[in-house]
């Protein structure tokens, strides 16, 4: 089992054409990825060719693929069933293609650009949500249910299937999360990004992996800014039955400074990663001091 995506999943992508399309686009082929078209206007009715090489537990198989190019996600999905779209498209141009996706009926977006405007990310965020479309990002490295299907820039070799769920506001944090815990595996893993409005919360794979028979624990990865993790903290107070393990990044930020991610802003003590520590600890999530110790923390409450 898995969340929002499996092998079934029928992906296209949105900026096929471009330089960070193609390269990623070859990355989630080579994944086992279902690439079944791409969009450009400019360009339709042409094709991209790709020589897939298998990596990771994929069901990739070796050989060239050509990926048919079509003007628009209507004309894509019309011609492949499509239900899954991912966007590699320059900030400018993103709010356009989140709201072409959704008007196509995709049922879930990913959205790696970073740099997107705030009010762009909030007005893409409202339309999905009236639509009942699943977005994952902006600012973020997208989802991998290994074994499956990976959407995104996720490094599809660091870990095979298992039954952990991983959801992160920091990319390289669950890159290094799947590698801590390799030896067990993941049924899914999402880094939701970490700009201040996203389209995935940390309570919406929350409530994702509580309702997954195979998924057995849940990692969930912080950082330093904004309330999501104590909001995700009494949401796993309310509704989770399931262990949850915590790491929040940022214990030795300078106190009063702006540190990576647009939504890493911490004023006073609201946003620290103490007071998101010890909200998480007083609802029985255990926290780990070092990504180690996190996955070490989960690997004894499953063992146990």
């Amino acid at each position: 089992m898995a969340i929002f995506l499996d092998s079934s999943s029928k992906v296209i992508v949105q900026g096929i054409t471009g330089s960070e399309g193609r390269k990623h686009t070859a990355r989630m082929l080579n994944a086992g990825t279902k690439i079944v078209g791409g969009t450009n206007p400019k360009k339709a009715g042409q094709t991209v060719g790709f020589d897939v090489e298998p990596v990771g537990p994929g069901r990739a198989e070796a050989g060239h693929v050509d990926v048919p190019v079509f003007g628009t996600v209507d004309e894509a999905k019309d011609a492949t069933g499509a239900d899954v779209s991912v966007i590699f498209v320059p900030p400018a141009f993103t709010k356009a293609a989140v709201i072409e996706a959704v008007d196509a009926g995709m049922r879930l977006v990913v959205i790696v650009t970073e740099g997107i405007p705030v009010a762009d990310t909030a007005e893409f965020r409202s339309y999905a949500d009236k639509k009942g479309v699943q977005l994952i990002g902006p600012n973020c490295p997208g989802i991998i249910t290994p074994g499956q299907s990976n959407v995104g820039i996720t490094p599809p070799d660091i870990t095979g299937p298992g039954r952990i769920g991983l959801v992160s506001k920091s990319g390289t944090l669950t890159y290094q999360m799947m590698y801590e815990l390799s030896d067990i595996g993941f049924s899914t893993c999402i880094g939701i990004g970490g700009d201040p409005i996203v389209g995935t919360t940390h309570i919406d794979a929350l409530r994702a992996f509580e309702d997954d028979p195979d998924t057995d624990l849940v990692v969930m990865i912080g950082e330093i800014g904004g309330d999501a993790e104590e909001r995700a903290a009494e949401f796993i107070k309310a509704n989770m039955s399931k262990p949850v393990v915590g790491y929040v990044a940022g214990f030795t930020a300078p106190e009063g400074k702006t540190m990576g991610h647009a939504g890493a802003i911490v004023s006073g003590s609201a946003g620290t990663a103490q007071a998101k520590k010890e909200a998480l600890e007083a609802v029985g999530v255990r926290v780990g001091k070092t990504p180690t110790e996190t996955a070490n923390l989960a690997r004894e409450i499953l063992n146990n």
